[in-house]
């Protein structure tokens, strides 16, 4: 029988995402940077100008406004602007190299894009960029190149009305990596995302007196899905541009914020900053962790630290915030927590049975949370939901408790730094190099970075043979961070019955490099 969270009784209207804060003071800080502050009526108005602007040029409710941008308020206000207007919400990982980039605006269709000047090199390196239908509007740029984001901001539009989209609307196109292949558009519609962000209000168990710090890069669900939820709350938002102590220790020492989140790795860092100490924390109730396992080292540190444990959490962009440790409830340190509001759960084995409380089992959910789809990709959604149960790829256990505990990635997907990178894309960088005839990339447990990159190669004998600096160079080029942290040779790939690359064997000689050849170089 499927397991059952609490309820959730309503959903979030978008429309309605800033009426909350609007009504209870509309003067005061709705969202604030090192720099920043922005109050409930300054973010309305300026939303609504900005919505009413954007379909000026040319844009239509439907139409993906893509973005390529850091962690700034600006952000934020697109993000409202998008939902107001009917556009398509469509963040680009800030990380993303040129062909990257370019995938996503092919897959997404794109007909316009939002970028930070300081990537302006990188956009030039891309094939599509220059072409999209309406073009780039440009954000902390020197010169007066048009559109430009502050004058799309502050521009009294030549009219007021702006559309009424409906709850099967599109609102937000995520890019994620699956098991094989290159990034998949996940689509949320104003239904969904409306539930999502009823979701997190309940399980995140926000109250009127909260202060949420967001640690992740808004460009993810995570970061969006929590700063939009917290306005919905009514709760004020505080936004870091970056994510180390320089940035954080003094928006926690001078805003402080009750509640934050953040991805393991960036908090592992945070909490062994030598800058860091318990005053930073004070004014912490909770802090959230998810995107990657939480380490024990980690559980204990910031526990000694900051004088709160970590509640740990599981998400995906697919489905939202699907099981925490509640705020309200027993922290199981190193479970996932419980069901959040609104979800089932089934455990299944690989004939789809489901499996006793206590067994390992792949993850299964049904929630009003759910993507419709993969964007213009019938074939991937069908084999994601199946009767409107949506297949996680994880395989987790359940206790008699009813918590949750991860035990690994049925999917091979690599998470170094809360990232999501696809073994495939790596191998695929290596290979065109002239001298390696083949690649296996696994991911490593790192204490900082949750896993990091790890290729094996094997070379061709009658080409000149590259050192190891050179081959990452080569991958580096081609995938930016996604490139392995580091390459071995190998003198002969392993391969599985069928004849692909054995990533069992790859990842088995990576946890016991006694098991590895000899000739590892």
């Amino acid at each position: 029988m499927p397991l059952t969270g609490p309820p959730l009784e309503s959903k979030v209207f978008l429309a309605d995402i800033l009426t909350a804060g609007l009504e209870a003071n509309p003067d005061s800080p709705a969202l604030v940077s090192a720099d920043t502050v922005w109050t409930w009526r300054e973010l309305d108005q300026g939303s609504d100008r900005l919505a009413t602007n954007l379909l000026a040029l040319g844009l239509r409710p439907g139409d993906r406004a893509a973005t390529l941008m850091p962690n700034r308020i600006a952000l934020l206000v697109y993000y409202l602007a998008c939902i107001k207007s009917g556009l398509v919400a469509t963040p680009l990982n800030y990380r993303y190299q040129a062909p990257e980039i370019d995938h996503a605006l092919e897959v997404s269709g794109a007909s316009i894009l939002l970028a930070h000047a300081e990537r302006d090199e990188d956009l030039a390196r891309s094939e599509l960029a220059g072409k999209l239908p309406l073009g780039r509007i440009a954000y902390g740029a020197d010169d007066n190149r048009s559109p430009n984001f502050d004058e799309l901001l502050h521009s009294e539009p030549a009219s007021s009305e702006l559309p009424t989209p409906g709850p099967d609307d599109p609102v937000f196109i995520y890019f994620t990596s699956g098991s094989t292949g290159k990034p998949k558009g996940v689509t949320h519609t104003h239904e969904t995302f409306g539930w999502m962000l009823a979701n997190n209000i309940a399980s995140l168990e926000f109250t009127i007196d909260d202060i949420l710090l967001p640690g992740s890069s808004i460009s993810h669900i995570a970061g969006s899905l929590f700063s939009l939820a917290g306005l919905a709350a009514g709760i004020r938002v505080d936004l870091a541009r970056t994510f180390d102590g320089t940035e954080l220790f003094p928006l926690l020492d001078n805003t402080r914020p009750t509640l934050l989140s953040m991805l393991p790795a960036a908090l592992f860092a945070l909490v062994n900053d030598h800058g860091a100490n318990h005053d930073h924390f004070g004014s912490l109730r909770a802090c959230f962790a998810g995107g990657d396992k939480v380490a024990p080292e980690l559980e204990r540190e910031f526990e000694e630290l900051a004088g709160i444990p970590i509640d740990e959490l599981y998400g995906m962009s697919e489905i939202g915030l699907a099981t925490m440790n509640p705020l309200s409830g027993e922290n199981k340190v190193g479970s996932i927590g419980k069901l959040a509001a609104g979800f089932q759960a089934s455990v299944r084995d690989k004939n789809g049975n489901e499996v006793p409380l206590g067994s390992e089992g792949r993850l299964w959910v049904k929630s009003p949370t759910n993507m419709v789809g993969y964007w213009n990709r019938p074939d991937a959604t069908a084999e994601t939901i199946v009767d409107g149960w949506l297949d996680t790829g994880d395989v987790v256990r359940v206790d008699d408790d009813g918590y949750f505990w991860f035990e690994g990635r049925q999917k091979q997907i690599i998470v170094h730094d809360g990232s999501n990178i696809c073994p495939q894309e790596v191998e695929e960088s290596l290979v065109e190099h002239p001298a390696v005839t083949a690649a296996g990339v696994v991911g490593v447990h790192s204490l900082f970075h949750g896993e990091n990159v790890r290729a094996y190669v094997t070379l061709d004998a009658d080409q000149d043979r590259p050192n190891i600096a050179e081959l990452m160079e080569f991958s580096r080029q081609r995938v930016g961070y996604k490139s392995p942290e580091e390459i071995i040779v190998l003198d002969e790939m392993p391969l599985n019955a069928t004849g692909k690359i054995d990533r069992v064997t790859l990842k088995r000689m990576a946890e016991n490099r006694s098991l590895a050849p000899k000739s590892i170089t």
